[in-house]
């Protein structure tokens, strides 16, 4: 509770303090930690380091400082078109590391197969970018216990996030990014008290 009361989304970054790469690797592990539906983890977590690449995609973002301020920068993309193929890929991986006969798997493949297959383009794409956003919390949680400052931004255009991180060839796509670092002295949304409906606004009893 203590975390959650911390944090906030943080405006303004302070340029000179960087999260140290230990403490970013746990931050790193907390995204490829975090569940997804049936465990197929349709996502990739960009980590954007070149200061001209951020520099562009701040141009993408409407301006917005964080993208290149900050002392990290991660783009959660998605896969477009989890297909049967991504789940026998999944299968298969799961069966090697599990030393088991990919048989054994036949039922869950043939379950998750059938999921996917009953979907559209459009609602695999949408299914994949609510699995995006269980990480994103998971990554936003993690910073608060660490007191590492965060801002989960969708204020961009994925088309041309898509184009400068060449994520279209890769059939991934932009849905949602994270600013990390620490918080500057300047941000005046820091002091703010945190706003929230009461428990009884949002919490129904059935």
């Amino acid at each position: 509770m203590d975390a959650l009361n911390w944090r906030y989304a943080t405006k303004s970054f302070d340029p000179a303090k960087k999260v140290s790469a230990v403490d970013f690797e746990k931050l790193l592990e907390a995204l490829r930690l975090a569940p997804s539906s049936f465990g197929l983890q349709p996502w990739k977590f960009i980590v954007v380091e070149n200061p001209e690449v951020r520099a562009k995609l701040e141009a993408q973002s409407f301006g917005q400082k964080p993208v290149t301020e900050a002392s990290h920068y991660v783009v959660l993309a998605v896969d477009k078109n989890v297909n049967e193929e991504t789940v026998a890929r999944f299968v298969a991986k799961m069966a090697a590391d599990k030393g088991i006969d990919p048989v054994m798997l036949d039922e869950y493949k043939a379950m998750m197969a059938g999921f996917v297959g009953r979907m559209d383009q459009p609602q695999r794409e949408a299914w994949a970018a609510r699995q995006a956003y269980i990480a994103l919390g998971f990554l936003l949680l993690t910073a608060a216990e660490m007191e590492i400052d965060t801002l989960p931004m969708e204020g961009f255009m994925p088309s041309a996030y898509d184009e400068i991180l060449g994520l279209e060839a890769m059939g991934l796509t932009a849905k949602v990014s994270c600013a990390i670092g620490y918080r500057s002295t300047e941000d005046k949304y820091a002091s703010m008290p945190k706003y929230r409906f009461a428990k009884s606004d949002v919490v129904m009893t059935v």
